[in-house]
């Protein structure tokens, strides 16, 4: 069985893939096990010398100033959990659920929350079993963290709320008897350290980059067939031009455009049918080049938040006192999201103007819309207007979630970074991306086909191949829905990058 030790410390973007998805199990390392009890004996110390401390021995948010005492501890962390439980919307995947719960674990486990080992191994145990909770997608502000749908995920800690198990939708309570998980019981602060985080605005971006990261290698390949169908002029892509301007992403698509066209027969050079291309054509490695650079930087961002503490207060037992600060902000994530999101629509931006000069005839020099027999035939003519669709929706979904702001908590909470919902944005979008990218596939294989194959590049030979053991060319009209689905089955799966890369080598 593979496993992934979490320390706090080390955890990777593939990391939370093979859990999420692959279904990995996980196992706490033994190198934090003293931070924890350390951490949770001083919590311990304080109840009992009745301190005030913050969400310890206080009311939470703007009832800070509550004092509550040390018997009614208990009462006031379930209190928090139900009261907080206020999600609303479908429910989240369940890899994002499994991933905001390794996320979460990840975090706890450094030892700066003064939660229970314990407690982690009931988190813990719901992970490797498949205990999966119900967390509706919508409700949180981002800004003490991920408040509400954490606390669905802790309300099935406790025998309350929903989760899934063994494809069924149970009562929290039966889920976790059924699995053999015994519920919790939680202490002074342990409820607070399970719900104050960043881990669901994290989890749901961390998946988004992981999917946005392979998908701009399938742009760059499917950008090269397109190139191919339109007999683009290879000169803009050479290394000198790419030299004096050494933007990383830039260099790196160009090289992965002369790795996927090489021996082509389908390129023409500078002045052979015309003097320059259109934009969508020559600057492929400045758009898709800034799209990557963007992802880098989320991907740098989403790295050091995975491997953070962000919870409060924070315990540093070995000074023996809490501070209350503001770790729980999800200002960094937010910003990067919304930063994602903006990248990823320019992907399927330029997509939809070359699918463009692919269907209309005055620019392709092909066939309108890419059928024989057009008038009779629609052909591929709907497609671009999908296309253009998800372009349009995009360009609403990526307004910036991290410039709004409204107060909570009787306006304690006075700032807050929306950062779930910039996550989620961006997961929209990746949605919208890979479909348009889908499309712009189907129309550029169609396109060879009508230009006439006169030998393609090593990278772009074994995607039209691929494409034609489940898209047949298009004679006549048909049924267009199904074959884009079919195209963006393909690029989903993961196959053809897999076998370009086993072909010509890693793309960046």
């Amino acid at each position: 069985m593979n496993k992934i030790y979490i320390d706090g410390e080390h955890l990777s973007l593939e990391n939370i893939v093979d859990v999420a998805r692959n279904y990995f199990e996980v196992d706490i390392d033994n190198s934090v096990l003293p931070k924890i009890e350390n951490s949770r004996n001083l919590v311990d110390k304080f109840v009992e010398e009745e301190r005030v401390i913050y969400g310890i021995t206080t009311g939470f948010g703007d009832l800070c100033n509550v004092v509550i005492s040390k018997d009614k501890a208990e009462i006031l962390q379930k209190n928090l959990i139900r009261s907080h439980a206020c999600g609303i919307g479908e429910p989240l995947n369940i890899e994002i659920v499994r991933a905001i719960m390794l996320l979460r674990l990840n975090s706890l486990v450094k030892g700066y929350s003064g939660i229970r080992l314990s407690t982690l191994n009931t988190l813990l145990e719901m992970i490797n079993k498949q205990v999966h909770p119900v967390v509706p997608e919508k409700g949180s502000l981002g800004a003490s963290g991920d408040l509400a749908p954490l606390a669905h995920i802790t309300l099935v800690m406790i025998g309350e709320g929903e989760a899934f198990y063994k494809g069924q939708r149970l009562p929290g309570n039966e889920a976790m008897k059924l699995a053999n998980i015994p519920i919790v019981n939680l202490k002074s602060k342990e409820g607070l350290a399970l719900i104050n985080g960043t881990q669901v605005m994290t989890g749901i971006g961390a998946l988004v980059l992981y999917d946005s990261i392979q998908l701009m290698k399938m742009a760059d390949i499917i950008s090269a067939l397109t190139f191919e169908a339109l007999n683009g002029i290879i000169d803009a892509f050479d290394e000198k031009v790419q030299d004096l301007r050494p933007h990383k992403g830039q260099i790196d698509t160009a090289i992965n455009l002369r790795k996927i066209l090489e021996g082509s027969k389908m390129v023409s050079s500078e002045g052979e049918i015309r003097v320059q291309d259109a934009y969508s054509l020559r600057c492929i490695p400045q758009v898709h080049g800034a799209s990557k650079d963007a992802i880098n930087y989320v991907r740098n961002v989403l790295t050091t938040e995975i491997n953070s503490v962000t919870d409060n207060p924070l315990i540093f037992y070995d000074e023996g006192k809490t501070i209350s600060a503001g770790n729980f902000h999800g200002q960094p994530v937010a910003l990067a999201m919304d930063f994602l999101a903006i990248a990823l629509s320019e992907i399927a931006d330029i997509s939809e103007r070359r699918i463009e000069r692919l269907v209309n005839p005055t620019l392709s020099g092909l066939p309108p819309f890419l059928i024989e027999n057009s008038g009779l035939n629609s052909g591929l003519m709907l497609v671009q207007y999908s296309a253009a669709s998800l372009v349009s929706e995009n360009k609403v979904l990526s307004h910036p979630a991290s410039v709004d702001s409204i107060p909570s908590s009787a306006n304690q909470e006075d700032h807050v970074s929306m950062g779930t919902i910039a996550a989620r944005k961006a997961r929209a979008i990746l949605n919208n991306v890979q479909k348009v990218l889908a499309m712009e596939m189907l129309c550029a294989c169609q396109a060879i086909d009508l230009r006439g194959n006169k030998g393609l590049g090593k990278g772009t030979r074994i995607i039209y191949d691929i494409v034609r053991t489940q898209v047949p060319t298009i004679k006549e009209d048909k049924v267009m829905y199904e074959e884009i689905n079919k195209c963006e089955n393909l690029l989903k799966s993961g196959i053809i990058l897999g076998e370009v890369e086993k072909n010509i080598g890693k793309l960046y």
